[in-house]
């Protein structure tokens, strides 16, 4: 190859089109394979949110690894070896393909989930993910030594492109992939698109090399024309990174504790993320940067105060708290950007960014579930993301009594709810807060500390429980809460995130009573108490455990057995300091298996149980693996001929009764279904209302059912039954929110 000096052009032309294609096209399969691969691993720890949250952690390590490869490359002189030893990459990661879980790290373990999973996820998907991550540093490299001249084409404008293709893939998952097409097809059109990338990354890397720039390590186009970034500018590049990726992750989390922890409702955070990047690295930005101030004062200060009311209206909590996330992220995406180096230093630029998406990710996977007991990892980033404002100058005398004006309301706030409990003036003295928040916007420091005012006060007076104790395990947040209930007395309630999952009465005439969900009047109750007229001693099964309230139904004799995935509810459950129903009111045999229920229920012989409860779905994170075809046919040859299996199908957001239905004939089954409205004037957590299929091998299972008029047949409303290969949590959504609303088509 022919070197040429500083200057010369290069005489093999190349379109900029073929570098953007490039990085479109890897940044599709990039963002295409996060949800796909969480996805498949999901069933495996039990629908946890924080599979997603370990996995978006583990995603930009690899990304990490992947611009830090792309970085030494620019070391290697001739641009013909960067080719090759980027083709020879791409050849050996293909080695792990066709894409799928890999069996090397044995069985899921509830008792190390995250060490589990980052094993499974290294040996499925690290490398190809790892070396199709270098693509948009290194192709932006080639760019710029191609273009060199002045005046050529800005390289980092790439950087929009490939955000761009990734955002088009995660739309087009949940939009068109998920609900149309199975797992195993995803898994095989991935693999071959990875191969078709390999081919379109072999033009590119032949036509750069083919290039005559290739010049020695000694001459001026090798050599970096801008001296090295100061360590504050690389802390700053790191921390406006690690900001957004930290947020991305705790918004998730809120939302995805709420509703499901599946891909449709990942994908929305990180799209939004990849949005902010598509804004701020594009030429002229769709939304100004003072725009974006502006708009970003008034979403924080509104997310800040209603972030601790979890049961407002979920349209309105998913507006607020995104928005808020969005342009939280822009802010400090611009902010990265107009600290950006010249393009002799982008592959510095990027690793140091992509670190500070590691470090963001990292805190919220890894850290904070050690060192909080709640999800306070996402209010904190909002409020530190306040300092990615401008700090401007001297602070008017004027502005400062706006300031105490705000402190002062935040305060009052607080004295007020311990007073007289939360009313309108509480409700003004929040909203005074934030107008203060939004008028000092101006003043990064002032606005930093009015947002962290609200922040501690909302938490203060939000939905108020007597919370005696949490705990946080990788399967989320546990409190343990205590209230008054008149005629019953003081009772002691679990909740798992916003979900009540089990209370029990003090007083010793109720404390072996099961209420809310399980009490006697509710359809599981039901169930329960005809198994007990069986003259024969029963075998139960029952998935979730809560606090336990199942175990005052056997029978001596009879035997029961709670399927549980945290370990750290079989602790709780089983502690008499915390709850009793297991200790002090159980009759019967009570055993525990910990793990995914769908794993162990197959470890039972078949022709077991006589009643089997499924009691998941009202859980936070729901999930949809135990609701499928497959997991349904398990469950019905574990039952016995003439037994019942339960499906508690109780849901704020979630429409799950006719996938539910669809799933039981599609399995061989016959289904009766049932909501029932607990009685107003009876006590508060006395009996809830309740949601619920029953289901038996054959009609005459149900038969001493058919007789009470509440119990009515399943029907699936010609919804598609769910599948391992196909679910549709979206459709669920919906549903449910159609019920509500009425006007919606």
């Amino acid at each position: 190859m022919t070197s040429i000096q500083a200057g010369a052009r290069p005489t093999t032309k190349i379109s900029p089109a073929l570098f953007a294609v490039t990085v479109f096209a890897s940044a599709g399969l990039v963002f295409m394979v996060q949800p796909m691969v969480a996805k498949l691993v999901l069933p495996l720890l039990g629908g946890s949110p924080s599979v997603w949250n370990t996995s978006m952690a583990f995603f930009q390590a690899m990304l990490l690894a992947g611009y830090g490869y792309a970085h030494l490359l620019q070391r290697i002189a001739s641009a013909r070896r960067q080719a090759m030893i980027h083709a020879g990459a791409l050849l050996v990661a293909a080695l792990v393909l066709p894409l799928r879980v890999s069996e090397l790290a044995g069985p899921p373990s509830s008792e190390h989930p995250i060490l589990w999973l980052l094993a499974v996820l290294a040996l499925s998907i690290g490398a190809p993910f790892a070396v199709l991550s270098a693509t948009a540093p290194l192709v932006q490299a080639w760019h710029a030594r191609v273009f060199r001249e002045e005046g050529g084409p800005e390289p980092y404008v790439l950087y929009a492109a490939s955000n761009l293709g990734s955002l088009i893939a995660l739309l087009a998952y949940p939009a068109i992939f998920e609900p149309t097409t199975t797992l195993q097809g995803q898994r095989l059109g991935w693999s071959l698109g990875y191969l078709g990338f390999v081919l379109l990354m072999g033009v590119l890397a032949w036509r750069v090399s083919r290039a005559a720039f290739d010049a020695p390590a000694t001459s001026a186009v090798l050599a970096p024309r801008a001296p090295p970034a100061s360590w504050t500018r690389r802390l700053a590049w790191v921390a406006l990174a690690a900001v957004p990726s930290s947020l991305m992750l705790g918004v998730t989390t809120h939302l995805t504790t709420d509703v499901a922890s599946a891909p449709f409702l990942w994908v929305v955070p990180l799209a939004l993320y990849l949005t902010t990047f598509i804004i701020a690295f594009s030429e002229k930005p769709a939304i100004r940067p003072e725009y974006a101030l502006i708009l970003h004062a008034l979403a924080v200060a509104a997310c800040a105060v209603m972030l601790p009311f979890k049961t407002a209206n979920f349209l309105v909590q998913l507006a607020v708290h995104l928005g808020a996330f969005f342009f939280t992220a822009l802010v400090c995406h611009q902010r990265l950007v107009s600290l950006r180096p010249p393009p002799e230093r982008l592959t510095e630029f990027y690793l140091f960014m992509s670190l500070g998406g590691v470090l963001g990710g990292a805190f919220n996977a890894f850290l904070a579930p050690v060192i909080f007991t709640n999800v306070y990892e996402y209010p904190l980033m909002l409020v530190l993301g306040c300092l990615a404002r401008p700090w401007g100058g001297r602070i008017a005398l004027w502005r400062w009594f706006v300031f105490i004006v705000g402190i002062a309301a935040a305060y009052a706030a607080g004295i007020l709810v311990q007073s007289q409990g939360f009313d309108d003036n509480v409700k003004l003295m929040l909203g005074i807060v934030a107008v203060c928040a939004v008028i000092n916007s101006p003043r990064a420091l002032l606005f930093f500390a009015l947002i962290g005012a609200i922040s501690v006060a909302a938490e203060l007076v939000g939905d108020r429980v007597d919370t005696r104790q949490s705990w946080r395990s990788f399967f989320g947040v546990l409190r343990q809460s205590e209230a008054p209930i008149p005629g019953v007395g003081q009772v002691r309630m679990l909740a798992h995130g916003t979900t009540m999952h089990g209370a029990q009465a003090l007083n010793p005439d109720y404390d072996c009573r099961p209420f809310t969900y399980y009490a006697l009047e509710t359809p599981i109750g039901q169930v329960f108490l005809a198994g007990r007229e069986k003259p024969h001693p029963l075998t139960i099964g029952a998935v979730g455990l809560g606090t336990g309230a199942v175990s005052v139904y056997p029978r001596p004799g009879d035997h029961l057995t709670f399927y549980e995935i945290d370990p750290l509810v079989q602790r709780i459950a089983t502690d008499p300091k915390h709850f009793t129903y297991i200790s002090n009111c159980a009759e019967g045999r009570i055993d525990f298996v910990i793990g995914d229920a769908r794993l162990t229920l197959q470890n039972e012989p078949k022709d077991k149980f006589d009643i089997l409860l499924i009691d998941a779905f009202s859980s936070d994170a729901v999930p949809a693996h135990l609701l499928t075809v497959e997991a349904m046919r398990g469950y019905l040859d574990r039952l016995k001929p003439d037994g019942v299996l339960i499906l508690h199908l109780s849901n704020r957001n979630l429409a799950l009764a006719a996938p539910a239905a669809a799933v039981v004939k599609a399995a061989g089954g016959e289904g009766l279904h049932q909501i029932y409205s607990h009685d107003p004037n009876v006590p508060h957590l006395w009996a809830s209302s309740v949601e619920a299929m029953i289901v038996g091998k054959t009609p005459e299972a149900l038969e001493p059912f058919r007789a009470d008029p509440d119990w009515r047949p399943a029907d699936d409303q010609g919804v598609r039954p769910w599948t391992d290969d196909y679910t549709n949590l979206p459709g669920a959504l919906y549903a449910q929110l159609r019920s509500r609303m009425g006007w919606l088509p």
